[in-house]
């Protein structure tokens, strides 16, 4: 039984024994810290302060197996809400309350969750099971409701093991009642990397990938300790290949040599990705190879269409739920301007293409030419990508392996924006520093923050103790060789003294990046890598208030 099954077993079982977790947690004889509790009376007080219009948004999501249909007659057996992924987009205005039910038709006794992505919302409803709930058992339903005050782009998926890598999630678009911005239509534009039903499923790739590098065969070669972002045969970082057409399909990663390669036991690698590396990143790119990336659902043969007209401002709400992608975002022809991240406004910034992360958002307004063009994805130093394509007048198809001179143009990141004067916080000393180390290799596959694997069986151990009311620093120091985007439940924190207000932030391989944030949404929240493989490997921790 491997890890997933295992946790699954868990978490079935913690259902059967009720809520006792979800109980504030005490001081025992070990000294452990007292926490407060995901649903105590703390939690329901802050959600009486957020600001509510009365209006209640009800809906239901069914997660269940099914086909899919991704475009170019390619089908693929997976998991969604209500049949389609990404799933039906939710909408509704600042201040509304959302009620929705889950209901798990999830085969093989599978539990699930849901977690809104982005939002700061009350902690017994953020969806991570064991700590904010049971897990919503298979053949039961779950209700979510809570009051949703912030606008901005967000998305919603599972956290259960790597339930993300499928087809389980959906954009959730929090309309602001006052909106500043001027612009004539929104486009939401979903990237994903796809594998589930195509060579396999996301928890096969996970077992494979748990086996590390160490006992690996490179295929005769002798040398086991070759990392994953290791330069492949050609030298060539895909990445800076702006204006050119890639031969082949443009779908599948084919970077050598892992499709030779196997461990010592025996087992093929039929899923990590060998010599996917990117100077934007710092060097390894990712680790997993995937059949398909999709722009909204779509292959890039087969590529969803935006359609407009000449001269229209448009919004583009653009959303990475990837699980080990970073995507280079560029609509050729067109300069995109930079409104928002993470669903909060930023210093407005004119760029050619974006670098968007697992979990990160990002927000741009785009004046519409005249023709047809390409909406490219480029899979961030793997040698593959997704298109989509914008439609406003006559013209050619472009080919799926169309690589837009953009791409090679100004790239702007998220440490070089600047967080708009209206959400900046405010500049005071910390009250509270936490360091977040990030550790672990590909040779053993053992992500971590501050040398400790999140231990699912013992939620509540290490946490990183916060109280109500104190600014609060995190010190992100990546010890590894890989990137990270750490994502932080339930608050915005700023980047540095002026940067972006975001709730994940990439940290480069041997770099340091501090991030702000005010202690105002008591409860226990996760702070874990969004690399779906990296964060159920362990690289986890909680962020829990005293009680």
């Amino acid at each position: 039984m491997n890890s997933i099954n295992r946790r699954s077993v868990l978490l079935a079982g913690l259902g059967a024994a009720g809520t006792g977790l979800l109980a504030a947690c005490s001081n025992d004889a070990s000294g452990s810290p007292s926490l407060l509790s995901p649903s105590g009376s703390q939690v329901a007080r802050t959600e009486k302060k957020r600001s509510g219009t009365g209006r209640v948004h009800r809906l239901n999501l069914t997660a269940a197996s099914g086909m899919l249909d991704l475009g170019g007659g390619t089908m693929a057996k997976s998991w969604a809400f209500s049949g389609q992924a990404p799933g039906k987009e939710i909408r509704i205005s600042a201040g509304d309350t959302l009620a929705a039910e889950l209901s798990n038709q999830l085969p093989g006794g599978t539990t699930t969750s849901i977690h809104w992505h982005g939002l700061a919302l009350r902690s017994d409803m953020d969806g991570v099971p064991p700590v904010t709930q049971t897990a919503v058992r298979a053949g039961s339903t779950f209700t979510y409701r809570f009051i949703a005050d912030a606008p901005g782009t967000y998305f919603f998926h599972p956290h259960v093991g790597v339930q993300l890598d499928r087809g389980l999630y959906a954009p959730l678009i929090v309309e602001d009642p006052k909106e500043p911005l001027a612009y004539d239509d929104e486009w939401v534009v979903v990237l994903d990397d796809w594998l589930d039903g195509v060579t396999g499923t996301p928890d096969e790739a996970f077992a494979e990938l748990r086996q590390g590098m160490g006992g690996m065969d490179m295929g005769g070669s002798g040398d086991s300790s070759t990392p994953s972002g290791a330069a492949d045969s050609s030298g060539q970082d895909m990445g800076r290949m702006g204006g050119m057409e890639m031969s082949g399909s443009g779908t599948e990663e084919t970077a050598s040599p892992s499709s030779s390669a196997s461990f010592g036991d025996g087992m093929s690698m039929r899923f990590m990705l060998m010599g996917a590396t990117s100077e934007l990143l710092g060097g390894d790119a990712g680790d997993v190879r995937y059949p398909y990336h999709l722009v909204n659902g779509r292959v890039p043969t087969d590529p969803a269409v935006y359609t407009g007209k000449p001269g229209r401002r448009v919004r583009l709400r653009i959303i990475n739920a990837g699980g080990d992608t970073a995507y280079r975002v560029a609509l050729g022809g067109h300069r995109l301007t930079i409104t928002h991240t993470d669903g909060f406004p930023v210093e407005h910034r004119q760029v050619d293409a974006l670098l968007v992360g697992m979990g990160e958002r990002y927000d741009v307004l785009v004046t519409l030419g005249d023709g047809v063009f390409p909406l490219v994805a480029l899979a961030e130093g793997k040698d593959a990508g997704g298109m989509a394509l914008m439609r406003t007048g006559s013209g050619s198809t472009p080919r799926s392996t169309v690589r837009p001179a953009e791409l090679d143009g100004l790239i702007v990141t998220a440490s070089q924006l600047r967080a708009a004067d209206d959400v900046r916080l405010d500049a005071k000393k910390a009250d509270r520093v936490h360091r977040i180390e990030l550790t672990g290799s590909m040779a053993k596959y053992d992500w971590a923050v501050n040398g400790r694997r999140y231990d699912m069986a013992d939620p509540t151990a290490n946490p990183l103790l916060v109280e109500e009311g104190q600014r609060v620093r995190l010190d992100f120091v990546n010890s590894s060789d890989m990137w990270h985007p750490m994502h932080l439940h339930g608050h915005t924190y700023q980047v540095g003294s002026t940067g972006p207000r975001k709730d994940t932030t990439l940290v480069l391989p041997k770099k340091k990046v501090s991030v702000v944030f005010d202690a105002d949404n008591p409860g226990q929240w996760m702070l874990h890598c969004h690399n779906a493989y990296h964060g159920e490997a362990g690289m986890m921790a909680l962020v829990a208030y005293g009680a």
